[in-house]
């Protein structure tokens, strides 16, 4: 009987270095694997420990994986420290992810911060796969400074892209700037859109999340067409640690992608 616990091998192909604190593993698993956009997989570090990411890849293609990670504490750091060749192990996928087919015939308002943008673009690559499926997609992404920019050599590719947008802010500029300075809720604004049937995505630091809910609803966003990527201390991926409970819900068995009908009255969403 399969242990549900023991993660599969990976061998990193490629290393790309994102911003000066972000770097997508291009890893090849011994077997395929399956996973919808928004689902996340545990990532194991051989003998140092384990961490929650969501992969940033096509979905579609189920023989290699790309996860965006940055690099915030013990196992992340030693992950950055790796080098092409080197094996890691994936344990899953989990979770419910993107409920992709709530989004046909839609207008999507897509929204992201920092490294947030990585589980974004698994999104975006599966809807990039049939867009004639959706009426429009808009990308509003906000980032620190230019340097914190995640995928600055996507970003280009996506814009040429039939019924779809994209506006992109820093907090901060710097001399090579020439774009929109401002919290990513400055540019939330002057929606195009049917309020009442669009479906907005939001994913990011909690603190960006939570404003950028708050600017949604303000702007006319039903709380039911708001989906959150929501952020806990995932562990055993299985709902059995107890680790990622918020309120009624388990982040790894019933999200991490919930809508924000679904969890606006619990306590402490946020943190």
């Amino acid at each position: 009987m399969k242990n549900i616990y023991s993660p599969i091998k990976a061998v990193i192909e490629n290393i790309t270095e994102e911003t000066p604190t972000i770097k997508t593993f291009h890893l090849k698993p011994v077997e395929p694997i399956v996973f919808r956009t928004g689902q996340f997989v545990e990532l194991t570090v051989p003998g140092i420990g384990e961490a929650p990411f969501t992969p940033s890849s096509d979905p579609f293609i189920k023989d290699r994986l790309e996860i965006t990670i940055m690099n915030v504490g013990r196992v992340t750091t030693i992950l950055h420290n790796m080098k092409p060749g080197d094996v890691v192990g994936i344990r899953g996928p989990y979770g419910k992810g993107y409920p992709v087919d709530d989004f046909v015939n839609k207008e999507l308002i897509i929204v992201g911060g920092g490294v947030g943008l990585a589980p974004l673009r698994s999104l975006l690559l599966h809807l990039f796969n049939d867009m004639d499926k959706y009426k429009r997609v808009s990308l509003y992404y906000g980032s620190r400074s230019p340097k914190d920019i995640v995928y600055k050599r996507l970003l280009p590719q996506w814009e040429k892209r039939d019924k779809f947008d994209l506006t992109t802010t820093v907090d901060m500029g710097d001399e090579t700037w020439k774009g929109r300075v401002g919290l990513v809720t400055t540019i939330l604004k002057d929606f195009k859109v049917d309020k009442n049937q669009a479906k907005a995505i939001v994913c990011g630091p909690p603190i960006m999340m939570k404003f950028t809910t708050f600017k949604l609803i303000d702007e006319g966003f039903k709380p039911e067409n708001l989906y959150l990527s929501m952020e806990k201390n995932m562990s055993c991926g299985l709902g059995k640690c107890g680790h990622c409970r918020l309120g009624k819900y388990y982040i790894c068995k019933d999200g991490p992608v919930f809508t924000f009908e679904q969890i606006k009255d619990l306590h402490d969403i946020w943190d």
